[in-house]
């Protein structure tokens, strides 16, 4: 098979929400899965979207060859460097210099019947 890159370089999540903690021994949260298949590192940043204040750049990560990072956006600020508050929604754009592929997650648990749910975000064409 041709070596070549998969994913896309930019995608979108329109629907983030970081929930009440609920269960402290298993938190709510949100985690915005990064996927590297290809032979070389993904340098990634994020920018955070809000209804009323300007967008918010992240530090930049590294996701290496090969690998898996999931994002949990509960810990942004340690890994980031953006703190999100939480009940405020917010949207995001992931951008990175090679071809990913993302996916974005959510668990609430702030009552017994917790809930989970996750979703492909728009990845845009090149």
């Amino acid at each position: 098979m041709k070596d070549r890159e998969t994913g896309a370089k930019l995608w979108f999540i329109p629907d983030a929400y970081l929930p009440s903690v609920g269960d402290s021994k298993l938190p709510s949260h949100e985690s915005t899965c990064i996927l590297n298949v290809n032979k070389k590192p993904a340098k990634v940043k994020f920018t955070f979207y809000f209804e009323d204040k300007d967008p918010v750049e992240s530090n930049e990560i590294v996701v290496p060859a090969e690998r898996t990072w999931h994002v949990r956006l509960d810990r942004s600020e340690e890994i980031l460097g953006v703190k999100l508050e939480r009940k405020i929604p917010f949207a995001i754009k992931v951008e990175s210099d090679v071809k990913i592929i993302v996916q974005h997650s959510r668990l609430d648990t702030r009552q017994a019947n917790l809930a989970y749910m996750t979703a492909i975000p728009w990845a845009e064409g090149e």
